[in-house]
């Protein structure tokens, strides 16, 4: 089996990070091992008074042990990073477990709509384009790829512009950048670029004009699955697409009811038959 670890924080009811990726990774058939940075008692977004614990002191610990026992991974996977500390650690870890023979995702996640989330500093982001150095492939929104470039945000971005700010990303020194919330006319998608070869692909599905918390953390834990099956760019950019499409029409009839996130666990089973 291919092996895989996502370094993120877990919410415990929610719709979002490890409580995403890990199941979606899972059903793709991969072994998921999982490195939590902080346990919530539900996610941030719509929840008040929920609880929060840091622990970023035992990533080192668990990065430790697993050293010990000479562990390997076919993939590493990052998601959201609370902090500049957290950030230097999994810089640390990917200079441990990375190797010639694996790759690394890091989702740099930091915010949305043109602002960064609460608590989130000029040294995080500084911290991230370093992280993002270090990475094969990054997945960042609009608004992370302007943080992380330092450039104005733009709301709608088309196809052409996407192009130009993928060259960008890829000067920070990954080889594959993914930017996710591209607008084509009445479609909504992503696009890659292989800095290697030059290439440009993109995938889109048609634009739904409703906001669903989570969407973001079910493409990366698809995209990074399928590069992990051996998928290419291309396919696994048209695979990550068409599955959160998916979840969100699914979500769509239980909207009001599941408010706080996707119906992506409607939506497992396809996932089996799509990455066939």
């Amino acid at each position: 089996m291919k092996k895989a670890v996502t370094i993120q924080d877990i919410s415990c009811f929610g719709k979002c990070s490890l409580t995403v990726a890990l199941p979606i990774i899972s059903a793709m058939g991969i072994e998921t091992a999982v490195i939590p940075t902080a346990v919530l008692s539900t996610h941030t977004g719509g929840f008040r008074d929920y609880t929060f614990r840091d622990l970023t002191g035992d990533i080192p610990q668990i990065a430790a042990h697993w050293k010990q026992l000479g562990l390997a991974f076919d993939a590493v996977y990052t998601g959201y990073l609370g902090s500049p500390a957290q950030v230097q650690i999994v810089s640390d870890f990917f200079d441990t477990f990375g190797r010639e023979d694996n790759f690394i995702v890091v989702d740099p996640v930091m915010g949305d709509a043109g602002r960064l989330y609460a608590g989130f500093t000029d040294e995080l982001v500084s911290g991230m384009r370093r992280l993002c150095a270090k990475a094969d492939y990054i997945i960042p929104n609009m608004t992370e790829a302007s943080f992380l470039l330092d450039i104005p945000y733009e709301e709608n971005t088309n196809e052409e512009r996407s192009r130009e700010l993928l060259r960008l990303l890829a000067e920070l020194g990954c080889k594959y950048p993914v930017l996710t919330g591209v607008r084509r006319g009445d479609e909504h998608g992503a696009v890659a670029f292989d800095s290697v070869h030059g290439e440009f692909m993109s995938a889109f599905c048609p634009h739904v004009d409703r906001q669903i918390h989570g969407t973001g953390d079910i493409f990366a834990s698809v995209f990074t699955g399928a590069v992990t099956l051996g998928k290419g760019l291309g396919e696994a950019l048209g695979l990550a697409v068409r599955f959160t499409s998916d979840c969100i029409t699914a979500t769509l009839p239980h909207a009001d009811e599941v408010w706080y996130g996707s119906c992506f666990e409607l939506c497992l089973g396809s996932l089996t038959d799509l990455i066939k």
